[in-house]
């Protein structure tokens, strides 16, 4: 039986501390319905903290990477996967996620969130963001879920999937 992959899309280097604790809790609970994690794979702000939250729970955790080599990969990275592709490789994010998580909101997420709709997934939006969630629902009401909390984004990915 294939296994489900949920990918969790964030800030790198701007993170905020809401968005790295969210995305740490966030890590675990996706690692505890025994689920695979899907990250950008690097070792900062929401891709490293989601990742050493699933890896807390003993969960599986899949990067894929920007670059061709071991530079600047998160530790909590179980399968790496370098594509040399800069941004580009977020379309590979999105169409390998069976649900996407945006945690927090930048440049990146947002282009990451775009090709998901474009590809008719299933988003999330864990932000505090009032214009994004806006933004996003308005663009594909029937594929955005718009939650307050790690719990809510949880359940409604278990909504989406099952």
């Amino acid at each position: 039986m294939r296994k489900i992959i949920i990918g969790v899309m964030g800030r790198g280097e701007n993170a905020t501390a809401n968005d790295l604790q969210n995305a740490y809790i966030l890590g675990q609970l996706i690692a505890k319905q025994g689920w695979v994690l899907l990250t950008g794979g690097r070792n900062v702000g929401v891709m490293d903290a989601v990742s050493k939250g699933a890896k807390s729970a003993d969960g599986l955790t899949i990067g894929i990477l920007p670059g061709e080599n071991q530079d600047g990969i998160s530790s909590w990275v179980d399968i790496a996967i370098f594509t040399d592709m800069g941004n580009s490789r977020n379309n590979i994010n999105v169409l390998t996620s069976d649900v996407v998580i945006a945690c927090g909101m930048g440049a990146g997420t947002a282009s990451e969130i775009a090709l998901a709709l474009k590809a008719k997934k299933q988003v999330i939006l864990l932000n505090n963001d009032q214009e994004s969630k806006l933004f996003f629902k308005k663009l594909s009401p029937e594929n955005v879920y718009i939650v307050e909390s790690v719990d809510q984004a949880i359940a409604t990915a278990k909504t989406i999937l099952y």
